[in-house]
């Protein structure tokens, strides 16, 4: 986890970055507070045995555009645990990074689900703080609402690839979408997609891909990962199992898995006609410089998959409330913000004639400079 924590520091952020240990449980972990100027700081909260300083801090400031470009009022900010999230001592890791975070939480930051955590460890991190409303994502039973079952950032990210669908005069339906990463996110998307009218001829995960020109049994797949996880691919009777996720033949890419996928050769070789950002930060400035030179249209990450932090927003609205959360409302909420953002963002790269992220960016600093102005957290005249 070692970097240069003075090296994070620029115009917008971060504002505190807090390294914390504990000898008894092992656990070493991160908080990141990116910019609260439109409110606290929210993001998820991930485990990982790579979690690193530099890691957090750019999904941190990810999350400040993110919240921004979907005009909710909420500050950036990531935290993140480095060990294995299949370890038997999580649940003991889990409360003494809560425990030392409890001068930040819930005040300065609320705790969220990302890679590695679920629902029940979104229930221990608030009972161990003594306040529901120190974390977002928690089970119904605690009066939560399920972003993973119901799978809002997936819904959100296929609802995003329609509407770019239409800025650029195709029609989804018939479309053939592969799909990068079958967890969460992509495991929705894909059901979304084929209710769209398209056909998922591609998914990926750890285990490989798996293929099929003709489109995927989506439901049979979603079946063999509840009993193979990651080798549900390798389960799956009928595909071909021989081609790279990221080289199928299709017309629609959605990388939902990590970080730093769609490399300057994969945007250069890539026959997609549009790549909708299901995972945070993807695409690099010079993957991103490829595919515009290429016309091949990008929806980027802070715009199609806001789905979760639109739902974050509806729990963290609730906390405090005795009822539970519509769920009908934050569907139709996750559809108008998403369409809307990006059909404005890609209008305004084509306006401006620049990459869809530089429009993107542009439409949230404008509004986080805006709220710095306004207190006083601009550097001096």
């Amino acid at each position: 986890m070692q970097t240069d924590l003075l090296q994070l520091a620029d115009e917008w952020g971060p504002e505190k970055v807090l390294v914390v240990s504990d000898t008894r449980t092992g656990m070493r972990g991160v908080l990141v507070i990116d910019n609260t100027a439109r409110g606290i700081g929210k993001g998820g909260t991930r485990m990982s045995p790579t979690v690193t300083v530099a890691e957090i801090a750019r999904l941190a400031r990810t999350m400040t555009w993110k919240w921004a470009a979907v005009d909710l009022f909420h500050g950036g900010a990531k935290a993140g645990i480095l060990g294995d999230p299949n370890s038997p001592h999580k649940e003991a890791i889990l409360r003494a990074f809560a425990r030392a975070l409890r001068n930040e939480v819930p005040e300065e930051y609320l705790f969220g689900l990302d890679m590695g955590l679920n629902e029940r460890d979104a229930a221990v991190l608030a009972d161990e703080l003594g306040s529901l409303g120190a974390s977002t994502g928690l089970p119904r039973a605690l009066g939560g609402l399920p972003y993973d079952q119901l799978g809002v950032t997936g819904f959100g990210v296929a609802e995003a690839a329609d509407a770019a669908a239409e800025h650029i005069g195709l029609k989804i339906a018939g479309k053939r979408v592969a799909i990068q990463g079958f967890g969460a996110v992509g495991t929705a998307a894909a059901t979304r997609f084929l209710e769209l009218g398209a056909s998922v001829v591609a998914v990926a995960t750890a285990g490989g891909t798996v293929s099929d020109p003709n489109g995927l049994d989506i439901s049979r797949l979603q079946s063999l990962r509840e009993h193979f996880g990651d080798d549900c691919v390798r389960e799956y009777p009928a595909g071909d199992l021989s081609t790279d996720v990221l080289s199928v033949d299709a017309d629609i890419l959605v990388p939902a898995a990590r970080e730093d996928t769609i490399s300057d050769k994969v945007a250069t070789e890539t026959s997609v006609s549009l790549i909708v950002e299901g995972a945070n930060l993807p695409t690099s400035p010079s993957s991103r410089s490829i595919l515009k030179q290429r016309g091949i249209t990008v929806v980027p990450d802070f715009i199609a998959n806001a789905g979760g932090i639109v739902a974050a927003a509806h729990s963290t609205d609730s906390r405090n409330s005795p009822f539970v959360v519509n769920e009908e409302n934050v569907f139709t909420m996750i559809s108008e913000k998403l369409r809307a953002n990006t059909t404005q963002v890609l209008q305004a790269s084509q306006e401006e004639e620049t990459t869809s992220h530089e429009a993107a960016f542009a439409l949230a600093a404008d509004r986080v400079r805006e709220a710095m102005a306004l207190r006083r957290r601009l550097p001096f005249d």
